[in-house]
């Protein structure tokens, strides 16, 4: 019954949001057709294209927010999750929904668009859909502080681990969960612990407290945590499968494995479950979502820039010896080898001037960048100010080597030389651009790079790379921090 209730909530907040996305849509299309050219007829001087036209996009606008809404698991229990978080994910989700639909727009391509459309269907899809979670998360909660809708909870397990799974819940009255006792593991509950909650029975017992209850108590039990050792753990194996007989839902508490980065994920491998430990975002619909925008933007940059990519290899070619194509080893994700390319900015064979100018060197840590090199060739001396060397490395990204936005590829030699901790960054696809190369670049130094880096990777999301896109324009544009 509990679950068809929750699968019944489910559709039912899943419907609103259609309707309430849907109401968005017309929504910005009824001020900016009707209300905008009245009030401000000198930035909106006519209205849209019929509405007809847009009414045609709307299946494809509930389409994309639904595959948002259920890939970020929006409909799964929420008891536990904070709202800030939850809004936060609902704005997420409005955000890379309207960046997906604008890539559509723009490739289709779909004229009829406006961009004021646009920016007041992202408003008003957030401002409706965030109030309509709100909405429910406070009804949820005013219901479940008067004792409706709650779940009951045994807890296995009287030390410690059970203890403060108890106090966490206890903390938390709003997520509908009421502690029906403990069993216990062999362990004493501490004094004043007895007359909050009793023990209801042992290990032995549990087979009778789920098929009969509870003796004293009208309650069922919705489900039973676990909370002991590993060593108890292991000896369960009979409890767990009596759990699985019986349909009672069962939570293992995993806090015995040390991780302060590392998110947990369960994954399964023909049928066996494994816990997995990662550091690395590892949402498949954010990152099929980056690399079909690394592909697209970057062929698209190519075919616009072949007017300067062809004015700086002629450049190149008129003013110095050697190849107009610069090609190194670098590391990618995960440490692997692969050729980077890059317009050549310095005199032929100059790496073997480098102990040279090694003196030069105005970066802490195991590379070398300065801003005052004599190796680099006039016209290199330009390509680099505006960024402009780097332009082949969208052959990277089109290949796969690469992406538009990530840490950028380290040269071997200074990767054996990375203290632990520092390595992690190889563990996401290097990119053209990143935080370092957003907040100064040559004047950030390498532990502090190295931080960026780490940051990136522990809070990357689509929006953070749109975000980091965007403040890259200015950073070139100025010549910030470029050597």
């Amino acid at each position: 019954m509990l679950k068809q209730h929750a699968k019944l909530v489910r559709r039912l907040v899943y419907l609103s949001d259609a309707a309430l996305t849907a109401a968005a849509f017309f929504l910005a299309f009824w001020v900016r057709d009707l209300l905008l050219p009245i009030f401000l007829p000198t930035l909106f001087p006519t209205g849209l294209h019929p509405i007809e036209g847009y009414v045609k996009i709307l299946p494809v606008v509930l389409i994309i927010w639904s595959l948002l809404f259920f890939s970020h698991q929006s409909y799964h229990s929420h008891r536990t999750v904070p709202m800030r978080r939850e809004l936060l994910d609902v704005l997420h989700i409005v955000a890379l929904g309207t960046l997906l639909l604008a890539t559509i727009a723009y490739l289709v391509p779909l004229q009829i668009l406006s961009r004021s459309w646009f920016a007041l269907f992202a408003l008003f899809s957030a401002l409706l859909l965030c109030l309509n979670r709100m909405a429910i998360r406070l009804l949820a909660r005013y219901v479940r502080l008067r004792g409706m809708n709650y779940r009951t909870l045994l807890v296995v397990g009287t030390g410690r681990r059970g203890r403060e799974i108890v106090e966490l819940i206890e903390q938390h009255p709003y997520w509908g969960y009421k502690i029906v006792g403990f069993v216990s593991d062999g362990h004493r509950l501490p004094n004043g612990w007895n007359g909050r909650h009793r023990v209801v029975g042992s290990i032995e017992d549990l087979r009778r407290l789920v098929e009969k209850g509870i003796e004293g108590q009208k309650d069922a039990i919705d489900e039973i945590v676990f909370a002991v050792t590993r060593r108890k753990l292991d000896a369960m194996r009979s409890v767990f499968l009596l759990c699985e007989e019986l349909g009672v839902r069962t939570r293992v508490a995993m806090n015995f494995f040390p991780n302060r980065v590392a998110r947990v994920e369960l994954e399964e491998l023909e049928g066996i479950p494994f816990l997995s430990f990662t550091t690395t975002p590892s949402n498949l619909t954010h990152l099929v979502l980056k690399r079909t925008i690394d592909v697209a933007v970057s062929a698209a940059l190519l075919l616009f820039a072949l007017p300067v990519i062809a004015t700086a290899s002629l450049a190149i070619r008129l003013t110095s010896q050697g190849s107009v194509l610069f090609r190194q080893e670098r590391l990618g994700l995960n440490g692997r080898i692969f050729t980077l390319y890059k317009f050549r900015t310095m005199i032929e064979d100059a790496h073997r001037m480098r102990g040279e100018v090694a003196h030069l060197n105005e970066m802490n840590g195991p590379v070398f960048k300065t801003r005052y090199d004599p190796r680099v060739t006039p016209v290199g001396r330009i390509l680099r100010k505006f960024s402009l060397d780097e332009l082949p490395q969208l052959w990277n990204v089109l290949r796969g080597d690469m992406s538009l936005v990530g840490p950028r590829p380290p040269l071997p030699e200074e990767v054996w030389a990375y203290q632990r901790w520092q390595r992690r960054r190889l563990s996401m696809k290097p990119g053209l651009t990143c935080l370092w190369q957003v907040s100064g670049r040559n004047h950030v130094d390498f532990d502090r790079w190295m931080k960026l880096d780490l940051q990136y990777i522990d809070t990357w999301s689509p929006t953070l790379d749109f975000k980091i896109l965007l403040r890259t324009i200015p950073a070139v544009l100025s010549g910030r921090g470029a050597s």
